[in-house]
């Protein structure tokens, strides 16, 4: 069904309402109207790495393990599985008349803010601090959650629109301030990704105000960016209870009634809270009329009829036993696999099980299931931690050791241990003293890091306070490591995390993000060599906070690699395999309509080597610089990626395509085009900087391009 049958439809069934039968369509919680056989329905759902806080589902990584996987192709499986889970589910319950919360076919993921700063708690729901890598794993997301078939499958939704990345305490009074040029820049890219080239149903506002005016009722964004300049279709949803903010907290108007007229007047359909529910009460005072109440009803409808919930589909046979089934936990295991990002190794990787006797496991997130998980999420049949995975992987044929080490954060706010929480330092040393090796598995979870109001938050309302480890885990580490055996670090966390005291003193490191249900067979997997790590940062690792601007400045200077004036400890892009992979010098570059026409594109062929004893996964990455335009971003920006496999002792070949945005910069009035004639481009395992090059002992191969 398109668009204009389904708006038809829909302007038809609304037609037939009273202005209190539509005014009750615009709540999250929508009633059912008998009389028109309409039943109730709940349009809050998530699925931002599997089917959410609906039961049973199919676990992915976070969103920020994703992220680091580089790979379009698996974004897009990820997508159709969360899809099928979710008709599944919908098919049984609705069935049975169960239409409570988390029971519907509108998806309120995929979150697309650029994580601009390490200490925001909600990071590790995005994809990583770059608006092209963001906007490419996002398309094919959402592409295949909606599917193409005569109706869609799901609907996703964009969010939070827009410039939204903290602070989590004062989310709901504060306002970002961001320039035309940081906007264009950074912030909005993904959204219109999502939206001209995915076609996504739903745009979800944030709780802030951007330059003045509250994320759901501002005009520059939701009436002359987003339906004026993009075309968007589709229904914009508040994030849950932000229009109350209006008159509680930004103080743009003085009461509910005011806030509901001004989010509908700015193109709000649908309400996640009770502002709404005043609508009626403006209704009779003459502050809201009829036709604002079914424009929006239209299109909420219109979303329906979409989604064929009036019609018979071809979902509806989606059989229940396709939630959690092989075939998707096949999947989720490769992406968890990945996800994983080699940070050091000095030849201690992979270990083998059979010069081992003894391996000893420690840390506060090696036996934890809410280390696997992250935030929104679902709920696993089965979960498998590090611990576990590497009992499982040796058997009985090497013996583990196991000491929890220390409560994962006590007293992070001074240099002194709370003497409540008394930890185990001395049964970790005996640990590492009776093993061959020794894994430490550190970092963060969702009680740490996470959306404001989520249980436990107990620092910063969900967000950093700096990048260090807790101190708990800090006197762990070191503990451990005074004890000179061979020691892997693990960090399960979501964001940037200070490593450099493992980097320093460990034989090798890696971060495993939150992995999903049964990630830590994921984890055993890489360590055991089983398959190579193959994952790349989505995000600078920065040794300290100190060397970023404040929190609340949303200014871009100095922040992610496109801007950062410092040496990061891990750069953006970053990651090593068990291989030996570069990009070999022999390569082509081919111009079409090469001036600055429309149809401008470069198609650049490369050959990766890989001169190492393992076969692995290796994600060729694409840099632009205009060297001549002063607006240009400060260091080459992402442009391109492709993750290919590379057999041991041999190469490969990959085109990548750059088309005219990649040669774009943003001036600051905000406007994107092509500035210079003069072009470097830039192809290699990681980005064209001296760190990335001393951590990895390669270069970029580079390219000088003149448009005529």
């Amino acid at each position: 069904m398109n668009r204009e049958e389904a708006k038809k439809r829909a302007a038809e069934l609304v037609s037939k309402m009273t202005v209190e039968e539509k005014a009750s369509q615009l709540r999250y919680d929508a009633p059912a109207i008998d009389r028109l056989g309409i039943p109730a329905y709940n349009w809050w759902n998530e699925a931002l790495h599997g089917v959410a806080r609906a039961g049973t589902a199919t676990m992915f990584p976070q969103a920020i393990g994703l992220a680091a996987a580089f790979d379009e192709e698996l974004m897009g499986a990820i997508g159709e599985i969360i899809a099928v889970e979710a008709r599944a589910k919908y098919n049984e319950q609705s069935k049975r008349e169960d239409r409570d919360i988390y029971k519907g076919l509108t998806f309120w993921a995929p979150n697309v803010n650029i994580f601009r700063d390490p200490r925001w708690g909600r990071g590790h729901e995005t994809y990583g601090e770059d608006p092209f890598l963001t906007s490419r794993l996002a398309v094919p997301f959402v592409k295949a959650m909606q599917g193409d078939g005569e109706y869609m499958k799901v609907a996703a939704c964009a969010k939070h629109f827009a410039v939204h990345s903290g602070p989590e305490g004062e989310r709901h009074f504060f306002d970002a301030k961001a320039s035309k040029k940081d906007l264009e820049e950074t912030y909005l890219p993904a959204f219109e990704a999502l939206v001209t080239e995915a076609d996504v149903e739903a745009v979800m506002g944030a709780y802030n105000r951007t330059n003045g005016e509250p994320c759901c009722a501002n005009k520059p964004l939701m009436v002359d960016t987003l339906r004026g300049k993009w075309g968007f279709k589709g229904h914009f949803v508040s994030d849950c209870w932000a229009i109350k903010d209006f008159h509680e907290n930004h103080k743009v108007t003085s009461s509910p009634e005011e806030s509901a007229k001004l989010a509908l007047e700015m193109g709000c359909d649908l309400n996640c809270g009770c502002t709404y529910q005043s609508i009626m009460n403006a209704v009779r005072a003459g502050i809201i009329s009829e036709d604002l109440i079914t424009t929006s009803c239209v299109r909420l409808f219109t979303t329906r009829f979409l989604l064929g919930m009036f019609d018979k589909t071809e979902y509806d046979e989606i059989p229940y036993e396709k939630v959690e089934c092989k075939e998707h936990l096949q999947v989720a295991s490769r992406a968890a696999k990945e996800s994983v990002v080699l940070l050091k190794n000095d030849g201690l990787l992979p270990l083998n099980k059979e010069k081992i006797k003894t391996i000893g496991v420690v840390g506060p997130n090696a036996n934890s299931r809410l280390s696997l998980i992250g935030n929104y999420h679902g709920t696993a049949s089965r979960y498998i931690t590090v611990l576990e995975g590497i009992q499982d992987k040796v058997d009985d044929d090497v013996r583990v050791l196991y000491s929890e080490g220390c409560d994962i954060f006590k007293n992070n706010l001074s240099n002194l241990a709370d003497p409540n929480l008394p930890d185990r330092l001395s049964e970790a040393q005996a640990v590492a003293d009776h093993s061959d090796v020794v894994v430490v598995v550190v970092g963060l979870d969702e009680n740490l890091e996470g959306e404001e109001g989520d249980a436990g938050n107990q620092f910063a309302s969900g967000d950093k306070i700096n990048l260090s480890l807790p101190l708990s885990q800090r006197q762990l580490l070191n503990s451990v490591l005074e004890c000179g055996k061979p020691t892997i670090v693990i960090d399960m966390a979501g964001s940037a995390i200070d490593l450099s005291k493992a980097q320093e003193d460990a034989n090798a490191v890696l971060q495993a993000w939150y992995p999903g249900a049964r990630g830590g067979a994921d984890v055993a997997d890489i360590l055991f060599g089983d398959v190579s790590p193959s994952g790349k940062l989505p995000l600078t690792f920065y040794y300290s906070s100190d060397d970023l601007p404040g929190f609340k400045d949303y200014s871009m200077k100095n922040r992610t690699y496109r801007y950062f004036e410092g040496t990061p400890l891990y750069p953006f892009g970053y990651g090593l395999t068990y291989g030996d992979c570069y990009v070999k010098p022999e390569n082509h570059l081919e111009m079409e309509n090469g001036d600055t026409t429309d149809t401008l594109n470069a198609k650049l062929t490369v050959t990766v080597a890989n001169d190492g004893k393992v076969d692995t996964d290796e994600v060729v990455q694409v840099y632009i610089k205009d060297i001549d335009s002063e607006f240009a971003t400060t260091h080459p920006k992402l442009c391109g990626f492709k993750r290919v496999h590379v057999a041991a002792g041999s190469e490969t070949e990959v085109t990548i395509t750059l088309d005219k945005k990649a040669f774009t910069s943003v001036n600051e009035d905000g406007e994107r085009k092509i500035y210079g004639k003069n072009f470097k481009i830039y192809a290699g395992c990681q980005q064209p900087d001296a760190r990335s090059e001393e951590l990895t002992g390669h270069k970029c191969m580079s390219f000088d391009v003149t448009l005529g």
